[in-house]
Order: C-alpha cells, then structure tokens, then sequence
C-alpha cells in the first residue's frame, strides 16, 4: 500500500508540474478522478447503498475532496494547495451558498395556500407561473418559492412524480434562461459585456419554444394520470374546485426584491476597492453583497412567524445537503475547468476541437451541445465562461459577428443544466424538498432517463430551428 500511493500519485502527476501555479496545459486526465468520484457517489450510492450514503453522505464528499487536496499538496506544494482551496471556497462557492441560503430562507417564510386540488390545467398554469418568475428572480429563488404550493395542490394525486420533474426543467432551469437575473451563466455574461437587452431579445423565442413544447408534453402526460385517478369525466367533489389563495409572510416578498437588488448591485457597482484573502481578490462589491445576503437571511428568521414556516414544512435539511456536496463539487471541479481552459493545450483538447472547423469557424450547433452536456454535469456558470472566452471573449464581437455562437453557448448553459440533478442547485433542491413531502422520486439515472427522452428530443428541435435551419 506504502508502494502504491507514490505511484498513483506520480501516474495524476505530470512531469513538470512543481509550479507556483497550476497550469492547465499540463495536468494529466487523471487529475478528474475525484470529481468523477463524486458524480458516481451521487448517483450510484443512493440505489445501491442508500442507508450508508442518507447517514454519510458528508464524509463521502470530503473523501473525494481530500484525495484531490493529497495529491495537490504533493504535487503542487502547501501554498498552490492553500490557493487552490481559498480560491474555490471564498471567490466560487461562499457566494454561491449564501445567495441560495438567502433565497432558501426567505422563500420558505412565503407561505401560499390555496383550497384547490390540482388538475392539469391548474398545474400547467402553476408550471407557466414559475418559469416567468424564474427569468426575474433567479431559478432558485422562483423554484423555492413555488415548489411547496405546488406539491400542496398536488397533495391528493397518486401520481406527482412526473410534475416536479417538468418543474425541474422549466422552473430550475429553463425559465432562467430570459434575463442575466435567471441563472448564473447569462448573468457571467452581463458582467463580461453582454447586453441586458440582446439577451432578452435573442433568448425569447428559444425560451418561449422550450416551454410551450414541455408545457405541451406534460399537459398530455398528467391528463393521462388524471383520468387515471378520477376517471373521465373527473369525480371532482365540489371542495376541490374552489379558489382561495391566502399568502401569509407577505414581508419576505420585500426581502426576495431586496436579494435580486444585491445581485444587481454587485454587478453594476464597480469599485476600485478589493482585499486579497489567501491569493484570492475580494472586491468590495462583491464583499457588500454576501455580508447582505447574511444580514436578510437573519431578518427573515427573525420576523417570520413560526407558523408559517411550520405550513411550508420548512427545515434546514436541503440547504444542508446541497452546501455539502457543492462543497466538493466547487474544489474537485477546478483541474477539470482548468483543463478546459487550456483549450487545443489541454488534455481536453480533443473535446475543446469539436467546436471549430477546419477554417477555424465556430460551428454552433457543436457549441450548443457541448457548452450544454458540460453543464449538465459540471458549474454552467464556469463552462460558460470558458465556451465564451474560446468563442472569443470579446462581448462586442460574440454580440454582432457571432451572435449565434453566443446564442448556443448561451442555451446550451441555461436549457441543459437539467439533464442531471447536479447540472443547476435548484435541482437538488427541489428533490429533496419533494421526497420530504412522501414524493419518491427517482434515482439520479432515473431522473436522467426522464431527462433523456423528454429534454434531448425538445433540444433537438432548438438546434433545428437556431442553428441549422436558420
């Protein structure tokens, strides 16, 4: 064993690889064993040792981190391993946490309650809602706020699996595909340039098809389930028809406009201040913005009644959750990214190639797909970033010469963070709010059987319409 460690730490470790840095042109495929550690734990542990993963679920994560962080510290020494760290904890993770803190919190104060059973039209009015709220108050924040109204309208149905599905695919992630404000990636790309109004105006019909084609879908599927349960006509009794819709924790509807205006903030203010933590740049904007984000989480533990969160079923458990395995995801994810970063350099070069032709043009429908299955396994705002900076970097240039490039990576990143449960937070999220309500939702492969068979033929069609027809 003593025998063994050195050599499959050498075997992760490329030959001149003793730098102050780590460089992407360098690192072996071996350094993504970790990362692909934690992708099978999440899907493959829960099928097949599902009491050890529910009770260690934590210490399987951090197995995997410190295996990476080992052979960083061999490799790279104490002070690129301590950066590595600083870097993904402070500059990537933390503000991703306390943004989906804030928003878990303060959604789980707004309690919405409504006497009416569900039916498919009311779903498909619940789903519709949803995704027009996500373009404008985040995947997250439109996902939290409308699951628990949704699985409650839902509460007599024998069948609901298939319903919080489709809301993982247009509330959590395709609904945020309309502004910056809706997912992360689009935002990534207001900050490097991209036009508030160009993504409005080149993501509407794509957003627009994607929904009225799942909507379509999932008003077939639950009419067939309805029938079902009720027969055709439906048995309805005359209670499940009425309409009362109360919402209590009305306060916490200012301090969801408070977060989305942090968000803003932290993107529009520039500032020349910045601190240096560990080798990682803090910028006061953005230092601002998370020190917020606490201050209205306290605030909205403070002045929600108890009750109301007690009508939500409101605990902890899936923040918790998804702040444990983002955690390593975050720091194992980074020789992964910084392989792709280093493009044709790379080990990941072979992926990187799809992309161009021999003229070296862009081919977007390449671009489409694969900007879109990376993000359906990997961060989408970080594999934006490096589809968008292989593009061309330059938002001017991907906004005119190459709007269609910029429109696929765009999609590909928003639409397919939900082929798996890891490809956006709110996914995760979401399940785990579902199977607290009795829901038994699927495993990570039986989510992406639904997602293969449903999504890919819907994303077939937008690279039709976008990138080859057109």
């Amino acid at each position: 064993m003593k025998v063994l460690i050195p050599i499959v730490t050498l075997t992760l470790m490329p030959f001149n690889l003793f730098a102050a840095d780590i460089n992407g042109h360098d690192l072996s495929l071996f350094w993504g064993i970790p990362f692909v550690g934690i992708l099978l734990s999440i899907a493959l542990m829960p099928l097949f040792l599902s009491r050890l993963w529910h009770h260690h679920y934590g210490k399987i994560i951090t197995f995997w981190t410190m295996l990476l962080l080992l052979f960083a510290l061999y490799a790279f020494g104490l002070q690129t391993t301590v950066n590595l760290i600083a870097h993904a904890v402070i500059a990537e993770y933390i503000p991703f946490i306390l943004l989906l803190l804030a928003l878990f919190t303060v959604s789980g104060g707004i309690l919405i309650k409504c006497d009416a059973l569900s039916t498919p039209k009311q779903n498909v009015t619940l789903l519709a809602i949803g995704t027009l709220l996500a373009s404008f108050m985040g995947t997250t924040g439109a996902a939290m706020l409308m699951i628990r109204p949704l699985l409650r309208a839902n509460r007599n149905r024998n069948c609901s699996v298939h319903t919080v599905i489709f809301f993982i695919f247009l509330v959590a992630n395709i609904g945020g595909g309309l502004t910056p404000l809706g997912d992360p990636p689009l935002f990534i790309g207001f900050l490097k340039g991209v036009n508030f109004g160009w993504i409005v105006m080149h993501m509407l019909l794509p957003v627009l098809l994607s929904s009225l084609l799942l909507l379509t879908i999932y008003y077939a599927i639950d009419c067939h389930y309805f029938r079902l349960q009720y027969g055709h006509p439906p048995a309805l009794t005359s209670a499940s028809k009425t309409k009362n819709v109360k919402i209590y924790g009305k306060n916490n509807i200012f301090l969801l406009i408070a977060i989305i205006t942090c968000v803003l903030m932290s993107g529009i203010w520039h500032s020349s201040v910045s601190f240096t933590v560990l080798g990682t740049h803090v910028t006061l904007p953005n230092l601002v913005r998370d020190s917020l984000f606490i201050i209205i989480t306290l605030i909205s533990i403070l002045i929600t009644p108890k009750q109301v969160r007690a009508g939500n079923e409101f605990n902890w458990e899936p923040i918790i959750e998804v702040a444990k395995l983002f955690m390593g995801i975050f720091i194992t994810i980074v020789p992964v990214l910084t392989m792709l970063r280093a493009g044709s350099h790379g080990a990941l070069a072979p992926i990187v190639s799809l992309v161009t032709n021999t003229q070296g043009e862009p081919i977007n429908s390449m671009y489409f797909w694969l900007s879109g299955l990376l993000s359906g396994f990997l961060d989408n705002a970080p594999t934006y970033l490096v589809f968008f900076n292989l593009a061309s970097g330059d938002a001017t240039t991907l906004m005119t010469v190459l709007e269609k490039t910029l429109l696929a990576i765009s999609m590909g990143s928003v639409f397919m963070g939900a082929l798996s449960y890891i490809g956006n937070a709110p996914n995760l999220m979401v399940k785990s709010i579902a199977m607290q309500n009795k829901i038994n939702m699927p495993s990570f492969f039986g989510y992406m059987k639904w997602s293969i068979c449903i999504l890919i033929p819907v994303f077939i069609i937008n690279n039709l319409v976008f990138f080859i027809l057109c």
